[in-house]
């Protein structure tokens, strides 16, 4: 991989952003940069190959970054998550159980044996997505703040299980790393406590913003890439290394400038760059050979939307309960994950991202009967 070809990537990121502009749509940047790897790499016109070690490499800099800013976005700190954390927690548990059920529905009648692995692809719910179709902020309606632990819940504990319920084979290893991973973001979180606390991070920020060093950035990218060395050691995903870091930073305070930042280094670079090559690395093709992949897809994004959607039961607008549906993160990271450890049957991977898609569809078609939406329009 050349030059030449990081030019094309970020190039063609760029088409894949134009079609988040209608705002009719809602559409997440991530679709239309996946529909573009899509197009250039192995499904069509293979200018791109997702086996160059480089890209491939790239690509797992942008995973750990896009996990650490879906880490981020867990609204940790917010006072509104414990005062709906009650019914949130009830739902994201009834959520839980609905999704058992129908990931063992899903793998009998597909025949895949990857009920735990469904179950966890139904309950989840990505924060990134769901927190700005929301709407900003303050959120003073019950449900909508009782919407925040649920889906914080939902987001972390899917993030945390999926390597266990993706090779039950070898959960005992993946949970021991996984421990050790955690506990490394303990100590990541002790000693971005200390410096807050302590005023040496207001000191290092201070400096860093004369001098225009940026610190605080070249701190936060030493200790995620730290994590992921971490992780990859102990054959755990870079996701929960980002992913951790992600909730750390959110349990402590990020400064603003530091936020944006990352930001700019994230979806200015490495995102896209994840996004398209995980876009190339799909063979749409094995689709035509494996339609059953198809109504595979199309049976979990509905299922995910039904489950979730029951929570109309609890009191739950249908809106709210369709939004909590939408998911990113997750089945990106059983797509990605999968593949490379070859866990997944021909086509799996693809039906998985269909899934997503569905459930993003439906979030969108539902964006404007939120509360907060409502709310806002009358105003």
């Amino acid at each position: 991989m050349g030059f030449g070809q990081l030019a094309l990537i970020c190039a063609v990121a760029l088409l894949g952003a134009l079609l988040s502009l209608p705002r009719a749509l809602r559409l997440p940047v991530v679709v239309g940069e996946l529909a573009v790897g899509i197009a250039l790499g192995a499904t069509g016109l293979r200018v791109l190959s997702a086996d160059d070690p480089t890209f491939h490499f790239l690509a797992e800099i942008g995973f750990a970054l896009v996990m650490f800013v879906a880490g981020s976005h867990v609204p940790v700190r917010d006072p509104l998550l414990l005062r709906g954390i009650r019914s949130g927690l009830g739902r994201a548990l009834l959520v839980g159980v609905l999704a058992a059920g129908a990931g063992a529905v899903l793998s009998a009648v597909f025949g895949t044996s990857h009920t735990s692995l469904y179950a966890v692809l139904l309950a989840s719910s990505s924060a990134s997505v769901v927190m700005p179709v929301l709407g900003p902020g303050p959120f003073t309606a019950r449900s909508v703040v009782e919407v925040l632990p649920q889906v914080a819940v939902a987001d972390a504990a899917c993030i945390v299980l999926l390597p266990l319920a993706l090779d039950p084979g070898h959960a005992g290893r993946a949970a021991l790393g996984a421990l050790v991973v955690a506990a490394a973001a303990a100590a990541a979180w002790w000693g971005l406590r200390w410096a807050h606390t302590s005023g040496r991070q207001r000191a290092v920020h201070r400096l860093s913003e004369e001098r225009e060093l940026a610190i605080e950035l070249r701190l936060l990218l030493s200790v995620l890439f730290a994590l992921a060395a971490l992780a990859v050691a102990l054959d755990v995903s870079v996701l929960l290394a980002g992913f951790a870091l992600g909730l750390v930073v959110a349990a402590v305070g990020e400064p603003r400038r530091v936020a944006k930042q990352l930001f700019a280094v994230t979806e200015g670079l490495f995102a896209p760059i994840f996004f398209v090559w995980l876009g190339a690395s799909l063979d749409l093709r094995a689709l035509s050979q494996h339609p059953s992949a198809v109504v595979l897809g199309l049976a979990l994004g509905a299922g995910a939307v039904a489950v979730h959607g029951a929570m109309v039961v609890t009191g739950q607008p249908w809106s709210l309960a369709v939004a909590t549906s939408a998911q990113l993160g997750v089945p990106v990271a059983a797509a990605t994950l999968g593949r490379a450890h070859g866990l997944l049957v021909p086509g799996e991977d693809a039906a998985i991202l269909l899934g997503a898609l569905v459930t993003i569809a439906a979030t969108a078609l539902a964006s404007n009967r939120l509360p907060s939406r409502r709310r806002a329009a009358r105003s």
